[in-house]
């Protein structure tokens, strides 16, 4: 199972940066001069989580379906692509994000009331409606993060956020599986341990500071606060989707990723941690 989970964890991470280091060079940020920057950036990563969506909020709709909850599937993919990529679209719509991601939700809101009646009637509207809102604000809006880094503070410093947050993820899972004795939180996540936190904490400094070394985007100490933010934050967000599944009685989301399960499985410590190092980096950003 180690062997399998860090041989698709490392495919998956090699693939996730060629796409994003070629979607850095197709619009220019990949280098340093201001410009060489298209006016759209980051296309190849809205896509990307766009696609992401589908199955994660299909994965949603089976958890809810295992507790009797009907969720609305595919309004929930609109609603949460259009929120996740809001960042993206900004570029196209001369807009203030405030005002365009709050009609968003007022349109998500009315049009769920409105999809919810149409094809279930009254019966069930809280708990349906309820169920599809947190999907869509858990996968739409955290999601969200993603492309805001991006284009909000570079190619370099999301790469970074994101290679932070999996290698603590796979410290974690490699220590915990070696040396994991005191339970961190067993009734939630029985596998976790503190010694995987250690192991998880101690991987996203180290990563962190390399990035920092390598491409110049804050001091080291800096680099390790933010890489033991993002631990503790990427292990919370695996917990909070490991609490869905326990609620769901389900090991695994789904079985579409061999060695880790479902989409949400991967993708649930970067949703904890994404709006973690946005706010890092946006109160540090002018820090020495």
């Amino acid at each position: 199972m180690l062997k399998k989970r860090l041989l698709f964890g490392t495919l998956m991470t090699i693939a996730f940066a060629a796409i994003v280091l070629l979607d850095g060079w197709l619009d220019g940020a990949i280098t340093k001069s201001p410009a060489d920057d298209k006016p759209i950036q980051a296309t190849l990563l809205a896509i990307l989580v766009a696609v992401l969506a589908i199955p994660a909020q299909q994965e949603m709709s089976k958890l809810a379906a295992a507790r009797g909850v009907k969720t609305l599937t595919f309004f929930a993919i609109i609603a949460s692509i259009l929120l996740a990529t809001a960042p993206y679209l900004h570029q196209f719509v001369k807009i203030p994000p405030q005002i365009s991601t709050n009609f968003l939700l007022f349109l998500t809101i009315f049009g769920l009331f409105y999809c919810h009646y149409a094809r279930f009637g009254i019966a069930g509207t809280i708990v349906n409606c309820g169920a599809t809102s947190f999907a869509i604000i858990y996968l739409g809006i955290l999601s969200s993060f993603a492309l805001a880094i991006r284009l909000d503070f570079g190619l370099w410093p999301f790469l970074m956020t994101i290679f932070t947050v999996k290698s603590s993820d796979i410290g974690a899972y490699t220590i915990g599986s070696a040396f994991g004795k005191h339970k961190f939180s067993p009734k939630i996540s029985p596998g976790k341990t503190w010694e995987g936190m250690a192991g998880a904490t101690a991987a996203a400094v180290v990563v962190a500071i390399l990035f920092a070394a390598l491409c110049g985007i804050m001091s080291y100490w800096l680099a390790a606060i933010f890489g033991i933010c993002l631990a503790f934050a990427g292990q919370l967000g695996d917990l909070a989707e490991s609490l869905l599944k326990r609620d769901a009685e389900q090991k695994d989301s789904s079985s579409s990723v061999p060695g880790f399960g479902g989409i949400l499985d991967v993708i649930d410590s970067p949703l904890g941690a994404m709006p973690v190092a946005y706010i890092f980096l946006l109160f540090t950003r002018h820090c020495v």
